[in-house]
């Protein structure tokens, strides 16, 4: 039997002395339950918004659903003995709420919190920190039957749910997560409705914003109240946004955009406020009525960290009269009052999600988070990149993903070393998911998963990675 061939970029750590991380580092991975869990109707879990969404025809490619996902849900002590083997330090995973609390409201289900406790249990017998989310997009059904995320009431159903989890998982749980990517849920879900639940109303996902972020508020009081020694915090999606030329128009356009992906949310959550130029574009739209006197005090309750995705940067330019944009993610009413805005391509590589590749943008968005918003420990909550993945001789050879890793991580060492308080890095993805509408057809994973017989096979991205962690750095180039 030939002896299988080592991948060879995990060379690239051989070819001089690491470049250190700091000590103490936190290197880990995320998912996220509808992803990963499958076990849809089992265990007393009822529908989510995903569910429903991904069940209607039309929603997702060639009508994928996360009816069995990864089979996380019966195969987890593999999946945490993979882990391990991986080095992970910390696992970053999200609680289905509906798993927990069916109905989105009253006593919690034994069973569904039972899954969380022996999940929590297996991480910490094998040494992995728990990096606890508490929303990855599955509302409950029954919430978004009664108004979903545009509806009030909806933030205090969440900050509930909150209380129910921390007092079932708050003795062994330190880090915490509230949202992860209010921008996603709110002008995705409702706005452009190419996610769930696949409403398209440019002032309910204004509104759902908002609620997200009151809900937020809420939980990290139900939180700090709950567990007083617990590390808190909310994840954002943040892109840099450059303008396509110096004119005004362009600059403007920047402005524009920069103000509904980023600071819509990094303004309330860490000022107390809604920027006066983001209210006045978006006055055709709303006129904020929806804030009440408090909610902002509620939402900048103080954090412990700040957790940032990052993937790609926006470059935009102004309209052109009689041109309508084409790209139906972007340029929609995901980008309420700003949806002839065109987004500009480069010409640089880009991931199988067309998103162009951009290591240095990392660097921009950590930097300017912690000159322009706080000096609260920062966190890469997710980062990664879907390839074509290809098995051949029982192996996974993916150059362009581990290439990506490199990059990004050399990016994050850069800004940690020009003074920004980075404490810890989650690559997306630790498996090959349920890409939302994009189905099974996208892989994001550092472990490729067959979905036919579940069999995992970590990547030659993995084993890279597994090295990086042990040495807490990077080779010198």
């Amino acid at each position: 039997m030939t002896e299988p061939t080592r991948p060879p970029a995990v060379g690239v750590l051989d070819q001089g002395p690491a470049r250190p991380f700091p000590p103490g580092f936190l290197w880990g991975a995320a998912t996220a339950a509808y992803q990963i869990e499958g076990a849809a109707a089992e265990g007393g879990r009822a529908p989510s918004i995903w569910d429903t969404f991904s069940h209607t025809q039309g929603r997702t490619i060639a009508g994928h659903t996360g009816d069995v996902a990864c089979d996380h849900y019966h195969r987890m002590p593999d999946d945490v003995r993979l882990m391990a083997d991986l080095g992970l330090r910390s696992y970053r995973f999200s609680v289905s709420w509906p798993r927990v609390q069916p109905g989105g409201s009253g006593a919690a289900n034994p069973e569904g919190l039972d899954f969380y406790r022996r999940l929590v249990d297996e991480l910490l017998g094998h040494g992995i920190e728990p990096w606890l989310t508490l929303y990855h997009w599955d509302l409950p059904q029954p919430l978004e039957d009664a108004g979903g995320w545009p509806a009030r009431d909806t933030a205090a159903r969440f900050a509930d749910y909150a209380r129910l989890v921390a007092d079932a998982l708050g003795d062994r749980v330190r880090y915490w997560t509230t949202l992860n990517e209010p921008w996603c849920s709110a002008f995705l879900g409702y706005g452009s409705g190419a996610h769930a639940p696949g409403r398209t109303d440019g002032a309910d996902a204004v509104r759902a914003g908002h609620h997200l972020m009151l809900g937020h508020g809420l939980a990290v009081r139900a939180l700090r109240a709950a567990r007083p020694d617990a590390q808190l915090g909310i994840t954002v999606n943040l892109y840099p946004v450059d303008p396509a030329s110096e004119a005004p128009a362009d600059v403007d356009a920047a402005r524009r955009i920069d103000g509904l992906a980023n600071r819509f949310f990094l303004d309330p959550v860490l000022r107390g406020s809604y920027p006066d130029d983001l209210r006045g574009d978006l006055a055709p739209v709303t006129d904020f009525g929806h804030v009440r006197d408090g909610d902002l005090e509620i939402i900048s309750t103080p954090l412990d960290l700040v957790g940032i995705n990052y993937y790609s940067r926006h470059v935009v330019a102004a309209p052109v009269e009689g041109e309508q944009p084409q790209d139906y993610w972007r340029a929609s009413t995901c980008w309420p009052g700003s949806e002839d805005v065109r987004f500009v391509t480069r010409g640089i590589p880009v991931t199988d999600m067309d998103w162009e590749i951009d290591a240095p943008g990392l660097v921009e968005t950590l930097e300017r988070v912690h000159r322009e918003y706080t000096d609260l420990p920062l966190y890469v909550t997710e980062n990664g990149s879907a390839f074509v993945d290809a098995v051949v001789d029982g192996q996974v050879d993916d150059v362009d993903r581990l290439a990506y890793f490199d990059s990004h991580l050399r990016a994050a060492h850069a800004a940690i070393d020009s003074g920004v308080p980075l404490r810890g890095y989650f690559a997306w993805s630790l498996l090959d998911n349920f890409e939302w509408a994009w189905g099974y057809t996208k892989r994001f994973g550092m472990v490729y998963v067959d979905y036919d017989s579940q069999a995992r096979i970590p990547k030659s991205s993995a084993r890279w990675y597994a090295e990086v962690i042990r040495r807490n750095g990077l080779a010198a180039q």
